[in-house]
């Protein structure tokens, strides 16, 4: 059978080939938005497996296996690693159209060598030579994201996370860079079971929280930590029931005190002290100019059962309500007017938000700087070929293409760097059809201007504090 990925994979014109071969496919990655485990970083892992590589923390995978009809012994329960991998295999062949097939053949590819299409019929061989790869040198962590060409991870991180396997890794002069990005949701988490313990552990590490001054104090110093650790950006998912909620006679002083002391807050009233924190932290990230992501659309409590067995990031989570618009801007007009907007990233999980996300890029600016908000990569569910194409698209139609900051992963997986490539490869392809249709001029200096700066410069000038 002719391989599937050949190097013309996704290009289907003239002008695409050469975007991507001459200028898209040997630039480095900077990936502003992962889960990757710092640890595994920091430690350079070796896999033991394909199955612990590839299978085990990707719930992408988990939720295929799952319609798939697999228990979930066999996708995040007590099943070998092997058979893990081989419930992936079986499900494989039923992803046709889906990204997960497309991403399956790009990394078995380029990071294993193997041309033929995974199948049950040669599973085994696959798991053998994959293995034995992965005990070679060459093919540790830092190894495989480095054959992505990632030259800076920026990784999501708790308030109370260690952030010394970030510096580690570092300095360790592999040519990869590992900086901490805030992931804020525990802070405004007020309904969580876990959030009294986290205030606790807070309030050991900073001192004595009684009240929401002292809160914001704690919080404070561990910015300042982040800050001076390399963090660049931060994270907020303003899903579920959240709404902005700026009513003028709410009292977040003693909301904040009613609930720290075990009173139950309405629902009103904890969107209330979440808005007033998010407020707060704005103003903050904009301080240490920071980048502000705000990831909106998701309905994360479905399944009861599978959060109980898989946990909150299962892979179970839908696509929820289009984002409250006014709220939003209302949000961003308070820190604008305090004079502390901070550059914002807005991600959807909802299509029908992608117009109004696309026009926001231009309704907050600030002079001097380029492209203050961005309408951010298609994400998650809408992660797939037309759902990048339709980001392009929109953000082309009502904002300004070249300031845009390019694909990020939002993953798990070091495997899941193949996205870039991906997103790289789709993005010549797009322009190509422009080009080649005449809505575009065939100049290679413009084009290749435009390709680079997507696919690399503005990303990197946006870690580096570069305006």
């Amino acid at each position: 059978m002719k391989p599937f990925i050949t190097d013309n994979f996704l290009l289907t014109n003239h002008t695409a080939v050469t975007l991507f071969h001459s200028v898209a496919k040997d630039l480095p990655v900077v990936d502003y938005h992962n889960h990757l485990n710092p640890l595994h970083l920091a430690e350079n892992k070796q896999f033991k497996n394909i199955s612990e590589l590839w299978v085990t923390g990707d719930p992408y995978k988990h939720r295929a296996m799952r319609i798939n009809g697999i228990p979930e012994h066999g996708i995040t329960g007590s099943a070998t690693d092997k058979e893990k991998y081989l419930n992936w295999v079986r499900t494989f062949p039923k992803t046709i159209g889906n990204p997960l097939f497309h991403w399956t053949c790009l990394e078995l590819k380029h990071i294993f060598g193997i041309d033929d299409l995974l199948s049950e019929q040669n599973a085994v061989v696959v798991w053998d030579h994959c293995n034995v790869k992965l005990q070679e040198e060459g093919f540790r962590s830092v190894d495989l994201l480095r054959k992505w060409k990632a030259e800076t991870v920026c990784i999501s991180d708790d308030l109370l996370d260690d952030l010394t396997p970030h510096k580690k890794v570092t300095g360790r002069n592999s040519g990869l860079t590992v900086l901490p990005s805030l992931r804020s949701d525990s802070i405004i988490a007020f309904e969580t079971r876990g959030f009294t313990d986290w205030l606790a552990k807070l309030s050991e590490s900073t001192g004595m929280i009684k009240n929401l001054d002292q809160y914001k104090v704690a919080i404070i110093a561990k910015l300042d930590h982040f800050d001076a650790a390399g963090c660049r950006l931060s994270d907020h998912s303003l899903d579920g029931g959240f709404a902005f909620d700026f009513s003028s006679g709410s009292n977040p002083d003693k909301l904040f005190t009613s609930h720290i002391s075990g009173t139950q807050l309405s629902e009103k009233e904890l969107n209330q002290l979440k808005t007033h924190l998010l407020v707060f932290l704005g103003q903050e990230y904009g301080k240490r100019n920071w980048v502000m992501q705000l990831h909106m659309g998701a309905q994360r409590y479905t399944s009861s059962r599978l959060r109980r067995i898989a946990g909150p990031a299962g892979g179970y989570a839908t696509i929820g309500q289009s984002c409250d618009i006014k709220g939003l801007c209302t949000f961003l007009d308070m820190l604008e007017q305090k004079e502390k907007l901070p550059k914002t990233i807005l991600y959807t999980l909802n299509p029908t938000d992608n117009a109004a996300f696309a026009t926001l890029t231009g309704s907050f600016s600030e002079d001097g700087i380029a492209g203050k908000v961005q309408f951010g990569p298609a994400w998650w569910y809408n992660d797939h070929y037309d759902g990048m194409r339709q980001q392009l698209i929109t953000l082309s139609g009502y904002g300004l293409l070249g300031h845009f900051i390019g694909m990020t992963t939002d993953s798990r997986s070091i495997l899941s760097f193949s996205r870039h490539e991906y997103f790289r490869r789709l993005f010549c392809n797009l322009i190509g059809e422009w080009v080649e249709n005449g809505h575009l001029p065939n100049d290679a200096g413009l084009l290749s201007q435009l390709v680079t700066d997507i696919s690399y410069n503005n990303s990197k000038k946006m870690i580096e504090h570069d305006s």
